[in-house]
């Protein structure tokens, strides 16, 4: 069975948000297992959801955009990608409850 997963590839903006969250869980929370846990399962969801990306809930933005919005959800927190010919490009990782319009 041929593999047809599509490139991933992660925004600085992205590789900053998680990281701070990670942070917060380890030096905050003081729970190093938790963000190891949370590291473990969003990179899980994102390599799931690269074999097919664009068949999943697009984001509908009150702003006119050239690629479309795709999100993953990981326990509290959205993930927003988009794809281009064969990459999947990691863009934001919010909170949930934020107001997704201001941020992105």
């Amino acid at each position: 069975m041929a593999n047809n997963r599509y490139t991933i590839k992660y925004t600085s903006t992205y590789i900053n948000q998680f990281n701070s969250i990670l942070n917060y869980i380890v030096n905050n929370l003081k729970n190093k297992i938790a963000a190891e846990n949370f590291y473990n399962e969003v990179i899980k969801e994102i390599e799931n959801r690269s074999k097919n990306p664009e068949s999943f809930e697009k984001y509908v933005s009150i702003r006119k955009r050239k690629n479309i919005y795709y999100r993953i959800y990981v326990k509290n927190y959205t993930i927003f990608y988009t794809v281009t010919n064969n990459t999947m490009e990691i863009r934001r990782i919010i909170y949930s409850r934020r107001n997704f319009d201001k941020l992105i």
